[in-house]
């Protein structure tokens, strides 16, 4: 099984993002809208339901009127596939190929390429400055940009509110706490800003441990799981921590993918 975590650049307008995710059906697990970022973050189940999304988002979206606090490169962002369960990585590898070919084929949107060959990072600092698209047009799509297409493991994206509004302490802390395991941005929130992470080991470096970490440094307002998680990174987190946390059973990828009548073997 394939999950596909599509992060599009809208995260306003409630009925551009309702008809969007409601292309998939119920191959759908999760829809995750940040008004601040104007970002969404869906959660969906196999290569057809990331196809649909991608397609009606690049129909209804136009990145040329899109402003936001996180960074991006077109309105579908990012397309990342991930293996659950026995899947192996290989087949990931396969379905974001054949994900950047139809995009470039079929949207004439350019598509680079993340996972063993480069980080998603280096794809953003890179993008159309001195790295080529790995498919389609050598330059942006004029309403669509370009989408970044990965292959990755499960990852847990975390933010983390600091209690002052500290702009310069929030990318002091985003510094500190990077290693290989977390991936982090200090942004700029509304009137408020946060750590934004990406906990790309999760069963290394998990929710409590950053948590720990950035609360060591300054006062943390509020966490906030973006998407869904592993139930083994909420279990490890313990139950008396989930509320701090913002962690709960019925967020993980197992919990939705049950309610669907689906499983991970």
């Amino acid at each position: 099984m394939l999950e596909c975590v599509i992060n599009i650049s809208e995260g306003r307008r409630l009925d551009i993002l309702d008809s969007i995710a409601g292309c998939a059906g119920p191959h759908v697990l999760d829809v995750h809208c940040d008004s601040d970022h104007n970002r969404s973050v869906l959660t969906v189940v196999g290569e057809p339901a990331a196809r649909a999304i991608t397609m009606a988002a690049v129909d209804a979206l136009d990145i040329r009127d899109h402003q936001g606090a996180h960074p991006r490169i077109g309105v579908v962002d990012v397309v990342p596939f991930v293996p659950l369960g026995s899947t192996p990585f290989d087949e990931a590898i396969a379905a974001r190929d054949r994900f950047a070919e139809w995009a470039a084929t079929e949207l004439t949107v350019p598509c680079f390429r993340y996972g063993p060959e480069r980080t998603l990072p280096e794809v953003r600092r890179r993008a159309f400055d001195d790295l080529d698209p790995d498919t389609g047009p050598h330059h942006p799509h004029p309403s669509a940009g370009a989408i970044a297409v990965g292959a990755r493991p499960v990852l847990v994206a975390y933010n983390l509110w600091l209690a002052k509004p500290d702009l310069e302490m929030a990318r002091a802390i985003a510094r500190a706490i990077r290693s290989p395991s977390v991936r982090a941005l200090g942004l700029a929130v509304g009137e408020h800003v946060q750590v934004s992470m990406n906990l790309v080991d999760p069963s290394a470096v998990g929710p409590a441990h950053v948590f720990q970490q950035v609360a060591g440094i300054a006062p943390v307002e509020r966490a906030e799981l973006v998407g869904l998680a592993p139930m083994a990174v909420i279990e490890a987190a313990g139950r008396d921590n989930w509320a701090r946390l913002d962690l709960a059973v019925d967020r993980t990828i197992e919990a939705r993918l049950e309610a669907r009548g689906w499983s991970l073997d």
